[in-house]
């Protein structure tokens, strides 16, 4: 298993792809008309062999708006994990389930496999997904290989997720996942993922959600100066995009 992608929520769809592709130097390699369904409009940027993923609500009643409205405004979204293969999923999926997780909806697209499970107990949406192979990732589109760019970011290596009680989200995470949580150098409790990326849990006040993204910095010159010149760049060295800090690492 590996992070393999996050999603971000959005009220604007271009202004928050602009800032994001222009900050991590990254472009858009699709656009999914599939997620219509879910009364959404998306954009998906390859970093690396790891996906960033921007959705905006077209409709009221769409899941997206409602954690929006929820969490005060833009918003990491969703937290997409890869098994190892199809026999790896369908245990996953039995094994969370077993640990009282909800799945919320389960579907395929040319064979790929994705089961989302409720954000309620987790903070944010978990999608445990499956591909026919092992490098191939069919949510960023036929061709993202043409469009992956790594001049100044080059991978996501984790997300951070926030709680008035980290230790009890980890707690929660830890369960779902069947991965132990253990203190990061920093003394955050963390789930290392047994084939790349992690998850940190901090403590915060604005409810439970994701909050950052870790990403490699191929070139800090370029991500700082693209970040302030936007007014994104923290003090931390952070860019604040759609509610979700982008932290080199």
């Amino acid at each position: 298993m590996r992070l393999r992608q996050i999603a971000l929520a959005a009220t604007e769809l271009e202004p928050t792809v602009e800032a994001l592709t222009d900050v991590l130097g990254i472009e858009v390699s699709f656009n999914d008309p599939g997620v219509g369904v879910f009364g959404l409009v998306n954009a998906v940027m390859p970093i690396g062999e790891t996906f960033l993923e921007v959705v905006t609500p077209v409709r009221e009643d769409a899941t997206a708006a409602r954690f929006i409205s929820k969490r005060g405004g833009d918003s990491g979204y969703m937290v997409i994990l890869q098994c190892d293969d199809f026999a790896s999923l369908d245990a996953e999926v039995v094994r969370a389930k077993g640990d009282g997780a909800k799945v919320v909806w389960e579907g395929d697209h040319e064979g790929a496999r994705t089961v989302h499970f409720h954000p309620r107990e987790l903070g944010a949406i978990l999608s445990l997904d499956g591909m026919p192979t092992w490098e191939e990732w069919r949510w960023a589109g036929p061709n993202w290989e043409g469009h992956v760019k790594k001049t100044v970011t080059s991978a996501i290596t984790g997300a951070e997720l926030e709680s008035p009680d980290p230790e009890n989200l980890a707690g929660r995470w830890a369960n779902v996942l069947g991965i132990a949580a253990v203190p990061d150098a920093e003394g955050r409790p963390s789930i290392s993922l047994p084939r790349g990326g992690r998850l940190v849990f901090v403590k915060g006040e604005g409810g439970e959600g994701v909050v950052g993204v870790e990403v490699r910095v191929e070139n800090p010159a370029a991500f700082a100066e693209r970040a302030e010149a936007r007014g994104l760049l923290g003090a931390d060295g952070a860019a604040l995009i759609a509610g979700t800090r982008f932290i080199p690492a």
